[in-house]
């Protein structure tokens, strides 16, 4: 980068650029913005951005980010702890809490398995959930990767480590496109397909066997219904 500008703007743009979905042009408005803004915003995102990195770990448990280990839904007595949802990330999880529907607790994977980016079973913590439920108490796991090749693959591939635990094991019949996450449907048909924990109400069917699940399909046009061959 040209000399003209002072090293340490340079260092922010670049450390900006390093973002995803960042690009150059942006990181030089993030980062002029700042250097224009006041002294308390620019000090606070600091501070925040310190504090993220010292101050933060992962859930031993179920592998949440957390201040305390265990996070606050693994010590919290009032969730059923013999209910786990798996999801591919921390912000699958805050999705899935902000539907105020779920009452068990979680399993984060860090990922699902992609091929095509290096990213196998042993690359997730698929082994740890194995082992949570051999340590007994768990009566059902429901699988809530996305939708999409990978999020199937993951799904598929945990059944089979859980078959023959005696456990039950299922998925979440949501309306969401293929392709799509569960932050993108933080207020729909995911909503829908956990309002029966909520109440104890099993009216229609909440959630799908990953047994039936055989074929990508486009969209699923009920949100509690199952996806047969």
């Amino acid at each position: 980068m040209s000399r003209a500008i002072p090293e340490p703007v340079t260092r922010l743009i670049e450390a900006f650029s390093r973002l995803p979905g960042v690009g150059p042009k942006t990181a030089s408005r993030l980062t002029f913005f700042l250097l224009r803004a006041p002294d308390d915003l620019s000090l606070g995102l600091s501070d925040a951005l310190k504090a993220l990195k010292e101050q933060t770990r992962f859930c031993s448990i179920c592998g949440n980010i957390t201040v305390d280990d265990p996070c606050g839904v693994c010590s919290d007595p009032r969730r059923n702890s013999t209910m786990i949802a798996v999801v591919e990330e921390p912000l699958d999880l805050l999705a899935l809490e902000r539907t105020g529907s779920y009452v068990g607790v979680y399993h984060v994977l860090n990922g699902a398995i992609s091929p095509v980016n290096g990213i196998g079973p042993d690359d997730l913590r698929i082994k740890e959930l194995v082992k949570r439920v051999e340590g007994g108490n768990i009566l059902e796991v429901i699988i809530a990767t996305n939708p999409g090749q990978e999020g199937d693959a993951t799904a598929m591939f945990i059944q089979r480590e859980l078959n023959n635990k005696g456990v039950k094991v299922t998925r979440l019949a949501r309306g969401l496109p293929v392709g799509g996450d569960l932050i993108a449907d933080l207020r729909g048909g995911l909503q829908r397909g956990l309002a029966a924990f909520a109440h104890g109400v099993d009216r229609q069917p909440r959630l799908v066997p990953l047994h039936v699940i055989v074929a990508v399909v486009p969209v699923v046009g009920h949100a509690h219904s199952p996806i047969s061959q």
